[in-house]
């Protein structure tokens, strides 16, 4: 379901500029960003040099506000492809006066052209666009190109969580995750009757709850 255009997004999103980290042109070839890098100083973005923690595809951002909020000592970037969503979640934020959260409005493929090699200490995919027809498939963020990203920012035993409704494209994460030598643990096929403690609700997955539709997820270990 498309969201509906939020008035004066722009502007909005300009009064949050703060938690905005500033893009430079992308390439139109994705796949070239690479080798134009414009990598960010984590210490420049956010005055200290605490971890960083990724989300990709934050939504309305209730899931990292929570997060951030719960461990004040990490740094967390939140990635939003889409305007409209992103200044609901920055909006959110900064309301709550969190100082450890900034916001990329931009797709994932462009990861590798800010992000260096080892550098980020976990990364979170919530609820990503299952993509279910077939030939869209390389367009879900577990496909081998945003894999390969995956492993290249991120360094060395560090977890990529996975969490979704949609019980095909957790098969099809776990396929990819395999083949690309992660190491998957504490995976479940209902999470909210596993016994699992400390998942934070995303406003999808309470959604989906209470349809009593079960949540996936996982964790996949990158082994360098």
């Amino acid at each position: 379901m498309r969201m509906r255009k939020k008035k004066h997004a722009g502007e909005r999103l300009l009064a949050c500029s703060e938690l905005l980290i500033p893009l430079s042109p992308h390439e139109l070839d994705y796949r070239q960003a690479e080798f134009n890098p414009c990598y960010l100083d984590f210490l420049s973005v956010f005055g200290n040099e605490n971890p960083v923690q990724l989300e990709i595809g934050c939504g309305k951002g209730q899931f990292i506000a929570r997060l951030a909020a719960d461990n004040p000592d990490i740094n967390y970037i939140a990635i939003e492809v889409c305007d409209d969503v992103a200044v609901l979640a920055a909006e959110g934020v900064k309301e709550l006066g969190l100082k450890n959260v900034r916001f990329m409005v931009m797709p994932a493929e462009y990861l590798l052209k800010y992000f260096p090699e080892n550098s980020v200490d976990r990364i979170y995919l919530n609820f990503s666009c299952p993509f279910p027809k077939l030939k869209y498939a390389k367009h879900r963020l577990t496909a081998p190109k945003f894999l390969y990203m995956y492993r290249k920012i991120l360094k060395g035993d560090r977890e990529i969580h996975q969490k979704t409704d949609n019980m095909h494209f957790f098969e099809f994460s776990i396929e990819n995750f395999t083949e690309f030598g992660f190491t998957l643990q504490n995976v479940s096929l209902d999470l909210h009757n596993s016994g699992f403690e400390g998942n934070i609700m995303t406003e999808y997955e309470k959604r989906f709850t209470d349809l009593n539709q079960p949540i996936y997820r996982l964790e996949a270990v990158n082994r360098k």
